[in-house]
């Protein structure tokens, strides 16, 4: 089971997400894969992605984040104990989201999008000083993201498996070359 978590103000229609949904149908697997529409409140998304996956062996589960979705990512996987990928992660998104307070709009429609102040305690709560076991995770980082320095990405998860892309963007436009990669990561030996 894969569970897909997006990034700041995005949805199940990123980009990424449906390469991911697209791979997966294609080799057979659509059900193996979900993918909410993830709240603004952090407390809320953790507690939806935990109601996801309940029941789920961490053996069987892995995580792709990513983005803020990459911070969901590795607290869930320290708590549940399971794989994640994670793509362009946010380490410390406190620095960046303090300027993203109030309503705006989602980036995929014209819903409101209300990020209140509470919400920056909430994502306190939720950091993760080191990973535990970077045998578990598989890092994804762009040199030219333009929103989160990959420098940070890499220290922090040290040890890890990384793949660094030299140059590329935020939203890692050439995903779809990575998406097997991210797949043989995520799915155990015996489902490949």
């Amino acid at each position: 089971m894969i569970l897909y978590l997006h990034g700041f103000r995005s949805s199940p229609s990123s980009y990424k997400a449906r390469v991911v949904a697209g791979r997966m149908a294609a080799l057979g697997r659509a059900d193996q894969l979900i993918c909410p529409q993830l709240p603004a409140s952090p407390k809320a998304a953790i507690a939806l992605a935990l109601a996801q996956v309940a029941g789920v062996p961490a053996a069987e589960l892995a995580i792709i984040g990513s983005s803020l979705g990459g911070y969901y990512a590795t607290w869930l996987a320290e708590h549940l104990g399971c794989r994640a990928v994670l793509l362009n992660p946010a380490v410390v998104p406190l620095k960046n989201l303090e300027q993203q307070v109030g309503v705006t709009t989602a980036w995929h429609s014209d819903e409101p999008f209300e990020f209140k102040r509470e919400y920056i305690d909430e994502l306190r709560a939720l950091a993760v000083p080191a990973i535990s076991d970077p045998s578990r995770y598989f890092l994804i980082a762009a040199t030219g993201d333009e929103v989160l320095d990959y420098r940070d990405m890499v220290a922090h998860y040290q040890g890890a498996r990384q793949h660094v892309i030299e140059g590329s963007d935020h939203a890692i436009g050439e995903f779809a070359d990575h998406v097997d990669e991210v797949l043989a990561f995520c799915l155990p030996k015996a489902q490949r």
